[in-house]
């Protein structure tokens, strides 16, 4: 790509201002721990919104959502599912409010608040072996996806022989972009994260918006129309895909079959039995937890999950149909060019290069890596505050100094990116490093956090077992059933963590009744917990249960519409299906008014309810 001198001053300008604002707040966030990785519990819920939306903007993410897109067409709105996407629609409901009630810094030290004795260490050790793991693997993901993502969009050979090491432009490119985020995040913690994100998401989406305007300005319905096969603008769908591009562009249907998404019904419900437990385990240890954590208080952290969503999907998705359309009129030609190798995860910098004009171009570029800056440093961020307060305050050094935890936040940061990035260069394609992701890892995760919240007799040691099995299970598939296509070797994983998990539950001794009723007594969960809930009330006949299923469960069904709603009404908007558009925005409004009464309207009345005491200095309210 050919960039201009305004392009260039613009993303080198972004970079430096980034670096800056690190350094600017590294004084603010090494006061001691918590204000490193928590930002003292002082920023405003809609400012970690922000910066929690931007986490989630990543390129990686939106060149695999623009290829998708361009081969599924308006179905491929379902395939997030895998994620699940909707994961947040339940921690906007009701798991943010369980978690914030913990007071903790860190989703291992919460474990120790469900569990105690010995299978709490375990428990503990385990949660913090995860979050390493699914960081080094997500930093692994972001280095395949800003590296092939760079090559294609900035002009210089960066290749490097260094002795018998070679590195391509897109490994030199993807190291310059990692070490410039770790450095600012590594001087500002959560307060530098935080700014740096909300300038990063304004920039994201001007961004957003000015795609969409081209896309919407410079395409035709017509034109659309002759550039994809039959059934590529229907939103609901059979037991079969039935999308055939033979006739446009055969390669397609190569990568469809290779997907195994042929069978879309059985992927969509495969998708939503995934999902449902993937959701119901809550946030994995990583920054969206850390952002919930931050919070000032349980209802603030319910809003910061729902405000996510609201901000985040309208406008990543103009800019991923946006991006789609372009490529599906103008750029099939160069596509067939490259025959059964095309690579779909390079549409994004073939649209950037080919569509943007001078200045746009600049702002676009500083706006993508904005996005992979964000999400990287939220990992940057979340991680070592599990290696740091987890294990060496924990363990190792419980009465070391604030600067010292501090400089050793420092070291972990360092450790993991280094980590992470060996992984990357032995990465496969983004779809794969997704898979794996969302798929098996996850499926490991899943079964131990469902029961955590809603069985008692759970205890540490089913913990334990349950999710070291699931690793192990997990990382076995990665390794010899390669071939499989994740999501449906899922139900695998799940059952034999939830195999571990229940023998080791009832192999040994129940947790200590105090941890459980303590536990029970703040975090007020719903679920099977009438011996607990018999001794609570016995010591104090005025509390009361959580009687909020039957409420949750119909908001979560709702928010996942709504959620729906914002993804696909910026598609219907840029490839002109008004009718559709008119519904969508219709059918938003309406569960909006419903999601008002049932869940916003309730959250008055949450932190009333929590026995829970505020993380850090509430006279420092304001950030």
């Amino acid at each position: 790509m050919n960039i201009s001198w305004i392009d260039g001053v613009i993303v080198l300008a972004y970079l430096a201002l980034t670096i800056f604002i690190g350094f600017w707040l590294s004084k603010r966030a090494s006061k001691n721990i918590e204000a490193y990785f928590l930002g003292g519990n002082t920023i405003k819920w809609y400012f970690l919104g922000l910066s929690n939306a931007s986490g989630m903007f990543d390129i990686a993410g939106t060149m695999w959502t623009v290829s998708l897109l361009f081969v599924y067409g308006v179905k491929s709105a379902w395939i997030p599912w895998l994620w699940p996407v909707w994961n947040q629609v339940f921690v906007m409901v009701f798991l943010a409010i369980w978690m914030r009630r913990s007071n903790v810094m860190t989703g291992a030290e919460w474990i120790l608040t469900r569990f105690s004795g010995r299978g709490g260490k375990m428990s503990h050790i385990v949660v913090v072996l995860f979050a390493i793991i699914s960081t080094i693997g997500f930093m692994a993901y972001f280095f395949e996806g800003v590296g092939k993502f760079a090559t294609g969009i900035l002009p210089w050979d960066l290749s490097v022989q260094l002795g018998s090491i070679s590195l391509t432009s897109a490994h030199s490119y993807a190291l310059i972009i990692i070490g410039v985020t770790t450095l600012y995040t590594m001087k500002g913690g959560m307060f530098s994260v935080v700014a740096a994100d909300i300038f990063q998401f304004l920039i994201m989406s001007a961004s957003c918006l000015v795609i969409g305007y081209i896309a919407y300005t410079s395409v035709t319905g017509e034109q659309i129309t002759a550039a994809v096969p039959e059934g590529w603008k229907n939103f609901f769908f059979g037991w079969e895909l039935d999308l055939d591009w033979s006739e446009i562009l055969p390669a397609v249907n190569d990568k469809i079959e290779s997907d195994g998404y042929g069978m879309f019904g059985t992927l969509v419900m495969m998708m939503v039995f995934k999902g449902v437990f993937s959701s119901l385990a809550g946030p994995v240890p990583s920054y969206d937890m850390q952002r919930i954590l931050s919070t000032r208080s349980p209802s603030d952290a319910a809003k910061m999950s729902g405000f996510t969503m609201l901000v985040l999907f309208a406008p990543r998705y103009l800019m991923v149909a946006g991006l789609a359309v372009l490529s599906l009129v103008y750029l099939q030609p160069m596509l067939a060019e490259m025959g059964s190798s095309v690579d779909f995860e390079v549409i994004l910098p073939m649209a950037i290069n080919e569509f943007l004009p001078v200045g746009l171009k600049g702002l676009l570029l500083a706006g993508l890596i904005a996005a992979f800056m964000g999400t990287f440093a939220a990992f940057v961020n979340s991680a070592p505050a599990y290696i740091v307060n987890d294990l060496y305050k924990k363990y190792i050094k419980p009465n070391g100094t604030a600067k010292e935890y501090v400089r050793m936040s420092y070291i972990a940061s360092i450790t993991l990116v280094v980590i992470g990035v060996s992984f990357g260069f032995v990465a496969g394609s983004l779809n794969t490093l997704t898979l794996w992701l969302t798929a098996s890892l996850y499926g490991g995760y899943a079964a131990a956090n469902v029961l955590k919240w809603i069985w008692w007799r759970f205890n540490g040691h089913g913990y334990f077992w349950g999710m070291l099995v699931g690793l192990i299970v997990s990382s076995v598939k990665l390794t010899f059933f390669g071939s499989v296509v994740d999501i449906y070797f899922f139900p695998v994983i799940l059952g034999i963590s939830f195999l571990g998990c229940i023998l080791g539950s009832l192999l040994t001794p129940p947790d200590d009744e105090e941890v459980l009723m303590s536990f029970y007594r703040s975090v007020r969960p719903w679920g099977f917990w009438k011996p607990v809930h018999e001794k609570v009330v016995a010591q104090d006949p005025t509390f009361e249960g959580n009687r909020d299923l039957g409420r949750d469960a119909f908001n979560v069904v709702i928010g996942i519409a709504w959620q729906m709603c914002l993804v696909i009404a910026p598609i219907f908007f840029v490839i002109k299906e008004r009718n559709s558009l008119i519904i969508t925005l219709v059918v938003f409004a309406i569960l909006s008014t419903i999601l008002k009464f049932t869940w916003y309207d309730h959250l008055k009345t949450v932190d009333e309810k929590s026995a829970y005491i505020v993380h850090g200095n509430q006279d420092n309210s304001e950030s």
